[in-house]
């Protein structure tokens, strides 16, 4: 049961972190270079996790990591920073809270996790708190930006869940460290053509990106990941409801964004959700069931 806690109090790290994200990304960093601005937040992250993990990818992990890149890291952050300057804090972060039933979902048919009934309730009371606060009828949501969160969140829960599936026998620190690199290595060149120049950085501006790397990404996303490796998907999922908690307080409290009545309500009905689908007792196959045995390139990058 401790262990279980301690495992939910550290993923519950990573979406306090992302919630925050919006916010410092909504008002330090340039709006016009999305590129660049996913470049910046993870290739430092990257290169920081590889100096502390000290290992290089072997065998399948070489086209894992950039699979694992391309979906969790180039696309996702590249949406993110999209919608975070297209959309208020709170309502940007709210549309990622429909990701633990997109989870639940792919994580049954991947690495065959079967949620379970209180899975499903948390889900289904976190989405109804998620309407809440989105049918506000409040100025500044946009359609773009509400696709981009939504193909967020549609590209992470299925790179997450990639990860979990490909993950179980690799460290954590190594696997997150290769996905990183391996984004950034798509993001820079395709910032450089579609972008032209860096932009000028004011030093706020810079403070935000190491706040956004070396918090919001390399910590949140070992956080994450080593989650998912020890609880099962749909309890993961419903932490990161955390998110749009995060966000929503961040927006009212820091920016000045109004909190309606029925907003507060939809909050409540997502910590709710968080707390039904949370594990009562710690679970024997809490970890990612093999489809295969194990294959010699998945230990290659453990040490002996």
């Amino acid at each position: 049961m401790e262990a279980n806690r301690g495992w939910v109090a550290l993923t519950a790290v990573a979406p306090v972190a992302w919630g925050t994200n919006y916010f410092v990304t909504h008002e330090y960093l340039p709006a016009d270079s999305p590129l660049y601005g996913a470049a910046l937040r993870a290739l430092p992250a990257g290169l920081v996790l590889l100096l502390l993990c000290r290992r290089l990818p072997r065998g399948a992990w070489w086209w894992r990591s950039a699979v694992l890149g391309l979906l969790n890291v180039s696309v996702f952050f590249v949406l993110v920073y999209a919608a975070s300057q297209l959309l208020p804090t709170s309502v940007a972060s709210s549309v990622m809270a429909v990701s633990p039933l997109t989870m639940m979902l792919i994580a049954w048919s991947l690495v065959a996790e079967r949620p379970s009934g209180a899975h499903l309730a948390g889900a289904a009371v976190g989405l109804g708190g998620v309407c809440l606060m989105l049918l506000t009828g409040a100025d500044g949501v946009s359609v773009p930006g509400i696709l981009a969160s939504a193909g967020a969140m549609l590209v992470s829960s299925f790179g997450h869940i990639l990860t979990k599936r490909w993950g179980a026998h690799t460290d954590v620190l190594a696997s997150t460290a290769w996905q990183l690199t391996a984004g950034a290595l798509f993001l820079v060149p395709a910032a450089a053509v579609a972008e032209g120049p860096p932009p000028a950085l004011s030093a706020s501006a810079l403070l935000a990106f190491g706040y956004v790397s070396l918090v919001a990404t390399a910590v949140a996303f070992v956080a994450w990941f080593a989650g998912l490796r020890h609880l099962p998907a749909g309890t993961v999922g419903l932490i990161g409801l955390l998110n749009p908690v995060t966000g929503v307080l961040l927006g009212t409290v820091v920016a000045g964004e109004v909190l309606t009545g029925r907003q507060l309500c939809g909050l409540a009905l997502v910590l709710a959700g968080v707390v039904l689908g949370r594990p009562a007792h710690p679970r024997k196959d809490s970890g990612p069931r093999a489809l295969v045995p194990p294959a010699p390139e998945h230990t290659a990058c453990d040490r002996r």
